[in-house]
């Protein structure tokens, strides 16, 4: 590794003990870097722009770090120049490479910023575009699950309470209902980005410097709609930030959760309602006769992955007011949590198309009794029965139902957002103005 530049040592010679710390101090840092280099670029080219705008750098020199910083970026897009552990992290390579470029003039870049706010700038811009693309996934699924509910509005579904069967249902109710889910989730993720959209270059190491920084230009060169005014709360929210996108992951990946248990369970031969596509579905090394929906239990693990990249930020953030070296774990946990996240929403719309349902299995696990509640309240209309009577009667009767079919119990039933009722046309409008 090569001498940080903020090393306290006058050369670059080092002991075997001092590259043990260093690499301890570094961790990883450099390789999950690289998921954040091109936003620490971009932040990089406000910040100069900034600079001279209060006359720190010259026009000439400006030009010169937007010439070097371009072509950085390009040749890390390209794969030409690699993030390794040459560097202590991609702060210290971006300040190499302008220095290398440029001399004097790249040496300039770090005036009036320190790595504290321009990992925080960094990590910003990432969890905006992470943000943008939980809403986008979001509403695939959710545009998904409502094509799929219109597809099976009145396909037969036993409805389960405590897993033990309840009431007539219908594949269409099922699929509504993960829309609706997951256009909340699309609507949280939005709610949470203008949360984070805030800026906080320009705080340094969160108590600002002795300089007339133009907050005001970075904020808008870079796209948030405000910045952090006050610089100790700038690096106090390090790690909270994360947390509340790490939240809307969450909510996202709970619903997923919910609705992997339910079709592992319908895959299995004992309720035989679905069977997941052979894509997603794997055989067995051993025994010729399975087809494990692999896919689907994997998503249901990856909640687990998010939790635990939550819990380790939330446990990390028991600390005094400002910064303190433990926040540089903050960013791989972050990483870690998004990238699992965004990997299985990405899956899911293609994995809910595969979805082969066994209608005649479903109609078939519908039983007489799922029928008694419907009967309870006809008994009621009907007849005039006050309803706790109906419930005893129908309960004490269950031979009055065998004639009953699954279909008409699902027609009957709309209450509003119920089997007979699902109103889709207002979930798809909702969704339709989320998009």
């Amino acid at each position: 590794m090569a001498q940080p530049l903020w090393s306290k040592k006058n050369n670059a010679k080092q002991s075997e003990l001092q590259d043990k710390i260093s690499s301890f101090m570094s961790g990883g840092d450099v390789l999950l870097d690289r998921q954040l280099f091109i936003y620490d670029i971009k932040a990089s080219q406000a910040h100069a722009e900034g600079l001279e705008r209060i006359k720190v750098i010259r026009s000439v020199e400006l030009q010169q770090i937007t010439e070097a910083l371009l072509e950085l970026s390009e040749l890390f897009v390209k794969g030409e120049f690699e993030l390794d552990q040459r560097f202590e992290d991609g702060h210290s390579a971006i300040e190499w490479y302008l220095t290398e470029k440029l001399g004097e003039t790249g040496k300039k870049i770090h005036t009036g910023r320190s790595r504290n706010d321009q990992v925080s700038v960094a990590t910003r811009l990432y969890c905006r575009d992470a943000l943008n693309q939980l809403k986008r996934q979001c509403l695939a699924v959710a545009d998904t699950c409502l094509t799929l509910a219109k597809q099976h509005e009145y396909d037969v579904l036993p409805g389960y309470t405590h897993l033990q069967r309840a009431v007539v249902s219908s594949w269409g109710m099922w699929f509504a209902s993960f829309a609706e889910a997951f256009c909340d989730n699309a609507s949280d993720a939005n709610n949470t980005y203008h949360l984070v959209n805030s800026n906080p270059l320009g705080t340094a190491a969160g108590y600002g410097v002795n300089l007339e920084l133009d907050r005001d230009y970075t904020t808008q060169a870079l796209g948030f709609n405000r910045k952090q005014i006050n610089p100790m709360y700038a690096q106090n929210s390090r790690g909270k930030i994360e947390l509340q996108v790490l939240g809307s992951f969450k909510n996202a990946l709970l619903d997923i959760r919910r609705m992997a248990w339910d079709l592992s369970l319908f895959s299995t031969a004992e309720y035989g309602f679905v069977e997941v596509g052979d894509d997603f579905s794997t055989g067995s090394s051993i025994m010729p006769n399975k087809h494990n929906p692999d896919a689907v239990e994997l998503m249901r693990a990856s909640y687990s992955t998010l939790v635990g990249a939550y819990n380790e930020l939330e446990s990390l953030l028991s600390l005094p007011s400002g910064y303190q070296r433990d926040l540089q774990n903050t960013k791989g946990a972050l990483l870690k949590g998004v990238t699992a996240s965004l990997q299985c929403l990405d899956l899911l719309p293609d994995l809910l198309k595969s979805l082969i349902i066994k209608i005649d299995k479903c109609e078939q696990a519908i039983e007489p009794s799922m029928f008694a509640t419907d009967k309870a309240v006809e008994l009621v209309i009907e007849e005039g029965m006050p309803f706790r009577d109906a419930y005893r009667h129908i309960k004490n009767n269950y031979q009055e139902l065998e004639n009953r079919q699954a279909i008409e119990s699902i027609k009957d039933r709309v209450s509003p957002g119920a089997w007979g009722n699902l109103m889709l046309h207002e979930i798809s409008e909702r969704l339709e103005g989320l998009t």
